[in-house]
């Protein structure tokens, strides 16, 4: 938050809570304050908000993350929270850089040489956007596969861990329900435990919109419903289920993958991110924002 002298003037209870609960937050252990600086400057980009841009890419760069990837991590927002909003990170980000002297040979190449891509897995990925969205709009797969999962998540300046992070917090704070759940999946395949995926959720709330958190929470709750029912057959001794989806379309549809050879929402996972009940709906979450 911005330093208490800005705000005495019109809301000195601002400066109250800055250093009361929302200090507080930054120290909660369960995400460092990397992780922490990661995820606020991600939403602030997808939210277009720039006033406190500067104080928190300045408190990114303090807390250990790099100019390459700050660099990255706009570029990464481009396309998943659009080019104007990314345009205007770059703004604020460019007077940063030349105050604290970072010069371009602290930034990543335009054409770095890429991490290995998982051929299978960006297959069953493509198929799915293929089937779902071929014969609709074709420029739309094209894109997504050669721009997005062949290009731009597999630049190496900013670690696939932080590149999920950096998506789950912008989906997040943009109530962008609908994709979160293939991504949170996809994020704790890149490293994220389930505890930390919790903490972004709690961090991103008390920052930003409960609402959004709320619609996010109950996403995750489908996708653990989902994960709940096919181990409990297992363990029940049923027979093996094919894998089951909460559907995210764009990505293929394997937004929860739930068998036990890829079982990413893990009981222990479940129980860790907490649960909601059942007789929530999405549609009434949505209403009451």
């Amino acid at each position: 938050m911005q330093m208490a002298n800005s705000t005495d003037a019109v809301a000195p209870a601002i400066a109250k809570y800055a250093q009361g609960p929302i200090a507080e937050l930054w120290k909660r252990p369960a995400l460092s304050s990397r992780d922490r600086s990661i995820v606020t400057t991600a939403a602030l980009i997808a939210r277009n908000q720039t006033v406190e841009m500067p104080h928190y890419l300045n408190l990114a760069l303090d807390s250990g993350v790099k100019p390459r990837e700050l660099s990255e991590i706009i570029t990464h927002l481009a396309f998943y929270s659009g080019w104007a909003n990314a345009m205007s990170a770059v703004a604020v980000a460019k007077k940063v850089f030349a105050t604290r002297h970072i010069a371009a040979d602290q930034l990543p190449p335009a054409a770095p040489t890429l991490l290995a891509l998982d051929k299978d897995a960006e297959a069953k990925r493509a198929n799915g956007v293929q089937q779902n969205f071929g014969t609709v709009a074709p420029g739309l797969v094209q894109y997504t596969t050669d721009v997005l999962f062949r290009d731009l998540w597999l630049r190496a300046d900013l670690a696939p861990r932080d590149r999920s992070l950096v998506t789950v917090a912008a989906l997040i704070a943009t109530g962008q329900v609908a994709q979160v759940t293939f991504h949170l999946n996809k994020a704790m395949d890149n490293g994220l435990t389930a505890e930390q995926a919790g903490e972004v959720v709690t961090h991103l709330a008390v920052l930003f919109r409960l609402a959004q958190c709320i619609l996010c929470s109950i996403s995750r709750q489908r996708c653990d419903r989902e994960a709940q029912r096919t181990y409990d057959k297992e363990v029940k001794g049923s027979s093996m289920q094919s894998t089951e989806h909460v559907t995210d379309e764009l990505y293929g549809g394997d937004a929860c993958l739930t068998n036990r050879g890829d079982q990413r929402w893990s009981p222990e996972a479940i129980e860790a991110l907490g649960s909601r009940s059942a007789d929530n709906s999405l549609s009434a979450a949505s209403s009451s924002c």
